[in-house]
C-alpha cells in the first residue's frame, strides 16, 4: 500500500540502554497487527533485535526499522541502541527521523543516556515525545520521574496521559488528559472506564495547562482563551501539533510495553501531533556549484533520496534510504552527489527488522532499502540527473579506543582488511589502519563492547577470528651530545674490491628529523659520493641503537675521508656511512623519545578535580580549563600516548558516560629514564635483526 507524505510518520525511539525501547516497538507492532505475538529480548525473538550478537547480548547494537500501519498512517519506527558504544547508530536514525520518542524508565528516572539523546535532539531542533516506561514494574515511580522531568526542562513538559493505580500502586490503566477519558487494558483491548475521583483534580489541572499551551500558539487562540471561550477538539489538536513542531512543548506519555498499557494512546498522538516528512526540519542542500539552498520535501519534485544506513554482510548490502522528494522506483537511474556517478537502483524493499518485502516504489517521505548500489555510502544523496544536490552527512563520534589486531589462524591476515571494509560500510564509527612502523593492524572503536562486537562479527560473518591487544607505541630516538666517528669499509673480493672511508660528526638539532651537511676539503671524498653517504645515513636513522626506533633531531656533517680510484663505489660509501653511524651514536648520549598528545576532555563540573588528578597520575600536564555547556568543563592537557590506552573506560566510569574527549599527537619528548629499560626490552622482540635486513 502506498501512503501520501501527509500520512507518514518517521519516528526514532531513543534513550538509555535497558529502558525498554525495543519492548515498546514490539508492543506497538503487536497492537497494530503487524506481528501476531510479542517477543522479548530475553528470548531473542524480537523484530528489531535480530542480529546474532543482539540475541546473545540481549541488547540492541544497531538501528532497526519497523513500519506499522495505524489509522490510515504508516509509522516507520526506528529502534536505536542505548549503549554508548553504538551511538553512531543513533546519529543515523536521527538523520532519517522527523521526530523522536525519548524513552525514560520510571524505575531509573532521568539517566545519562536520556540526557545525551535529549542533547542530540536539541542540536537538531527535533520535535519529541517523552515516554515513561516500565510503570508497572516493582520499584517504579512515575511521579518521581515526571517531577524530575519538570524540574529539569520546565513547563514545556506537558503530560498527555496520567496513570491509574490500584491499592497496591500497580498501574491498571491511564487517563487521556486531553479528552478526559480513562481506559484500562482487558485482554489487550482498550476499554473505557470511569475516571477515579481522586484523579479528577489532577486531570483538570493538566487539561488546563494544555489549553494554556494551545493559547500561546497564536494571538487568535490567546484572545479566545482569555475571553473564556472553549477550544474545539480540532483547535486543541492543531495547537498542540504546532507546539510540538515549534518545540514549545514536549508531551509526556507513559505505559507498560509488556501489558501494552499506553501503546494505543501513544500511536494516537504520534498520528495526531508528530510532524510528517514535509514538516520535518531539514538543513540546506548544497548544489554542484557549491552554493546552498533550502531543501523542500515535495511529493511532486524530482526524485531524491538519502542513504542514512548501510546493512552489509558477506553476501552483499542493503542501502537504507529515505525518499525526500518525488517517487523512487526500481531501475531508476540516480546520480550519487558525492561521486558524480550515475547508478541504477536495484530492487526496492521495505524492511521490518530483518524481513524484507519487495515493493515497486517508495513514495516521498517513506523509508525503505535498495540493493545493487556498491559505491553508495551512508550519508550519500541520490538525485535525478536534472537536479543534483547533496544534503549534510551525519557527524559521527570519533573512535576513542584503539587496539592491535592479533590473528588466531595463520594466513588470515590478508582477509582482515576486506572484512573490516565491509563492516566499516555498515558502521562508520569503526576505524582501521595498518601501522607500518609498528608492524600492526590497528582497530579503533567507541569502547570495549563496540570492539568486542566487531570481533564477533568478523568471526560469524567472515570466518576471521582475531584477538585484541594494546597497540605498540611509536617511540623515537635521539642524541644529547656531539660525537665524531670514522666509518671505514674495505673488502677484497677478487677483482675490484670495495673501499669507502668517511669521518662524520653527529650532533642534536631542532632543524628537522635528519639534516645532512658536508664540509670536506681538498677532495678527500669526491663530490659524486656525497649522495651515497647521505643515503646511507638516511637508511641508518630508521633504526636507533637503543631500541631500534627511528632517530630524529639528528644532524650529520661529513668532514673527511678517503677513497680508492678503482675500488671505491657508491655502495662502499653507503656502508662506510652506516659504520660511522653505528660507531658514533652509542657515544652521543642516545635517548628514547615518547609521543605526547593533546587531550581535550569535556566533563561535568564536579568531575573536573578527578580528571586533573588522573592527568597528573598519567604523567600529563594540565594546560587549562574552559567552561562548556550545561555546567560542563573542558580540560586541556598534554599526556603521553602510552598512558592513554584505557582512558576511554576510565572517563566513562568516572562520568557515567557523560564525558567525552579527543586526543591528537603533538610532539615527541624524552622518555623518563626509569621507563627506558622496559621499552628497550619490549622493542628488542620487535626489531631484533630488522635493522640489518634493511
Amino acid at each position: 500500500m502506498s501512503y501520501s507524505v501527509q500520512n507518514i510518520r518517521n519516528v526514532c525511539l531513543v534513550g538509555h540502554s535497558g529502558n525498554g525501547k525495543t519492548a515498546l516497538a514490539e508492543s506497538l507492532l503487536f497492537m497494530t497487527g503487524a506481528i501476531n505475538r510479542m517477543g522479548n529480548s530475553a528470548d531473542g525473538n524480537t523484530v528489531c533485535d535480530y542480529d546474532p550478537e543482539e540475541i546473545r547480548r540481549q541488547i540492541s547494537i544497531s538501528t532497526a526499522v519497523a513500519p506499522l500501519e495505524y489509522k490510515g498512517c504508516k509509522i516507520n519506527l526506528l529502534d536505536t541502541p542505548g549503549a554508548f558504544d553504538f551511538s553512531g547508530e543513533v546519529m543515523e536514525a536521527l538523520r532519517a527521523a522527523d521526530a523522536a520518542i525519548l524513552v525514560c524508565s520510571a524505575k531509573d528516572g532521568i539517566s545519562v543516556g536520556f540526557e545525551k539523546v535529549w542533547k542530540y535532539c536539541q542540536e537538531r531542533d527535533m520535535p519529541r515525545f517523552i515516554y515513561i516506561s516500565k510503570t508497572d514494574e516493582e520499584n517504579s515511580d512515575y511521579n518521581a520521574t515526571f517531577n524530575a522531568l519538570r524540574e529539569r526542562y520546565g513547563n514545556k513538559i506537558a503530560p498527555l496521559v496520567v496513570p491509574m493505580w490500584d491499592a497496591d500502586k500497580k498501574t491498571t490503566g491511564l487517563i487521556d488528559v486531553l479528552n478526559k477519558r480513562a481506559y484500562e487494558m482487558q485482554d489487550f483491548k482498550r476499554v473505557e472506564v470511569d475516571i477515579p475521583p481522586e484523579k479528577a483534580d489532577v486531570v483538570a489541572e493538566f487539561n488546563e495547562a494544555l489549553k494554556e499551551s494551545v493559547a500561546e500558539t497564536s494571538d487568535e487562540m490567546m484572545d479566545k482563551y482569555f475571553s473564556g471561550e472553549s477550544f474545539t477538539y480540532a483547535e486543541m489538536i492543531q495547537g498542540l501539533r504546532q507546539g510540538v513542531r515549534e518545540l514549545s512543548m514536549f508531551p509526556v506519555l507513559f505505559g507498560s510495553a509488556i501489558n501494552c498499557i499506553g501503546s494505543l494512546m501513544l500511536m494516537d498522538y504520534i498520528v495526531d501531533l508528530l510532524p510528517n516528512p514535509m514538516e520535518g526540519n531539514y538543513h540546506k542542500a548544497t548544489r554542484q556549484d557549491g552554493e546552498t539552498e533550502p531543501f523542500v520535501v515535495s511529493p511532486g519534485g524530482v526524485p531524491t533520496a538519502y542513504v542514512f544506513k548501510t546493512i552489509s554482510d558477506q553476501y552483499g548490502k542493503y542501502s537504507m534510504i529515505k525518499v525526500l522528494s518525488g517517487v523512487i522506483t526500481s531501475d531508476l537511474p540516480l546520480v550519487n552527489a558525492r561521486t558524480g556517478v550515475s547508478e541504477k537502483l536495484g530492487r526496492l524493499y521495505t524492511m521490518r527488522g530483518k524481513k524484507a518485502t519487495e515493493v515497486k516504489e517508495l513514495g516521498c517521505g517513506d523509508i525503505g532499502a535498495v540493493t545493487k548500489l556498491p559505491a553508495a555510502q551512508t550519508g550519500d544523496t541520490l538525485c535525478a540527473p536534472s537536479r543534483v544536490v547533496s544534503l549534510p552527512r551525519p557527524v559521527f563520534p570519533h573512535p576513542t579506543l584503539s587496539m592491535a589486531v592479533r590473528v588466531k589462524q595463520k594466513g588470515d591476515e590478508s582477509k582482515i582488511s576486506g572484512a573490516l571494509q565491509r563492516l566499516m560500510e555498515e558502521d562508520p564509527t569503526i576505524g582501521y589502519e595498518v601501522n607500518s612502523e609498528t608492524v600492526e593492524q590497528v582497530l579503533s572503536g567507541l569502547g570495549e563492547q563496540h570492539l568486542d562486537v566487531v570481533c564477533a562479527k568478523l568471526k560469524n560473518k567472515f570466518g576471521v577470528e582475531i584477538t585484541l591487544a594494546d597497540p605498540r607505541i611509536p617511540y623515537r630516538e635521539s642524541i644529547r651530545k656531539k660525537c665524531k666517528a670514522q666509518g671505514r669499509h674495505k673488502k677484497q673480493t677478487g677483482g675490484h674490491g670495495q673501499f669507502g672511508d668517511v669521518w662524520i660528526e653527529f650532533e642534536p638539532t631542532d632543524a628537522g628529523d635528519f639534516v645532512f651537511e658536508e664540509k670536506v676539503f681538498g677532495g678527500a671524498v669526491p663530490k659524486n659520493y656525497f649522495p651515497a653517504v647521505e643515503k646511507g645515513l638516511q637508511e641508518a636513522v630508521r633504526h636507533g641503537v637503543l631500541a631500534g626506533y627511528p632517530v630524529v633531531g639528528l644532524k650529520a656533517t661529513l668532514l673527511d675521508g678517503s677513497y680508492h680510484p678503482v675500488d671505491s663505489s657508491e655502495m662502499a660509501f653507503k656502508m662506510a656511512a652506516k659504520l660511522a653511524y653505528k660507531a658514533a651514536l652509542p657515544e652521543a648520549g642516545p635517548i628514547l623519545l615518547e609521543p605526547i598528545g593533546e587531550l581535550k576532555a569535556t566533563v561535568p563540573g564536579d568531575a573536573t578535580g578527578d580528571i586533573m588528578g588522573e592527568v597528573t597520575k598519567r604523567r600529563g600536564r594540565v594546560l587549562g580549563m574552559n567552561p562548556g555547556e550545561d555546567g560542563e568543563q573542558c580540560v586541556d592537557a598534554e599526556v603521553p600516548m602510552s598512558e592513554m590506552h584505557d582512558f576511554t573506560m576510565y572517563l566513562r566510569q568516572l562520568t557515567q558516560g557523560r564525558g567525552s574527549f579527543t586526543f591528537q599527537f603533538v610532539r615527541y619528548e624524552p622518555l623518563p629514564s626509569m621507563l627506558e629499560g622496559k621499552v628497550i626490552e619490549e622493542a628488542k622482540k620487535l626489531f631484533d635483526g630488522k635493522a640489518d635486513e634493511e
